[in-house]
């Protein structure tokens, strides 16, 4: 049946509407606009010349941590053939002080590791779910493991890799932990700041030359609401130092999620 005449004038309206909102937007497109006032570009002023520049640092907080792990060995070579579990166990054997006594510190983390019977991440066990990951881009996952260091609230967090059937540790930190990641070969580590709004963000990449996990970036970033300072506040002045090692089982997958 043929449109009426009142219905095809209806259609020729609205395509008119339509050339013309199209035809407007074309005119549009590609057009500058103003992006407010830029900051004028200031040049760094170097101080104190006469200063003698430092040839050691004045601090020892473990750059490199690189340590093959005593008693376990990669018959063959795939890291995820490695017990969690026995790696956060040999760390405590090297460590009894810390783990065993009333006074120890990380005494609740020594009792419960009887909890681990059913393997990492179940129950009351203190050693986490492990993940897997290409950090050195061999084409080999490492291992990324976590446990709790009670009765306190740190998370010791460790890196793993596999050399000639060797199981060598290549990153340790031990921290109050709000946020772990694994982006392209680097551990990002996020910890709460005693300054409101903000928290410190720590990152660990993989170095060839050293073949370890180096401390790339160390930096103190806002999260809350933008009050007064635009920017974020310059990098924190001091580390935590480095502690003493950690871990899912074969059934986990071997991409990294943020736990």
């Amino acid at each position: 049946m043929p449109r009426t005449r009142p219905t095809r004038t209806v259609a020729l309206s609205a395509l008119a509407a339509l050339l013309l909102a199209a035809a407007t937007a074309c005119g549009d497109a590609g057009g500058l606009q103003g992006a407010g006032p830029t900051e004028t570009a200031v040049s760094p002023d170097k101080l104190w010349p006469q200063l003698t520049p430092a040839s050691s640092p004045a601090y020892e907080i473990g750059e490199v941590n690189r340590e093959a792990v005593k008693g376990v060995t990669v018959a063959g070579g795939d890291i995820r053939d490695v017990n969690p579990v026995a790696v956060v166990r040999k760390e405590i054997a090297e460590n009894p002080d810390d783990y065993a006594g009333k006074d120890a510190a990380y005494r609740q983390t020594g009792r419960l590791m009887t909890e681990c019977a059913k393997g990492a991440g179940h129950g009351r066990c203190p050693v986490l779910q492990p993940y897997y990951r290409d950090l050195t881009g061999d084409g080999h996952p490492e291992l990324t493991l976590g446990f709790r260091l009670m009765p306190g609230k740190t998370t010791a967090v460790r890196v793993y890799t596999v050399e000639k059937h060797r199981l060598v540790q290549v990153m340790t930190w031990d921290d109050a932990i709000s946020g772990v990641e694994l982006a392209g070969r680097s551990v990002i580590l996020r910890s709460p700041s005693e300054v409101a709004g903000y928290e410190y963000r720590l990152q660990w990449t993989w170095d060839a030359d050293q073949k370890a996990m180096l401390l790339t970036h160390d930096e103190m970033l806002r999260t809350g609401p933008r009050d007064k300072t635009p920017h974020p506040s310059p990098s924190r002045s001091a580390s935590p130092s480095p502690s003493h090692s950690a871990s899912p089982s074969r059934s986990v997958s071997s991409s990294a999620s943020t736990p």
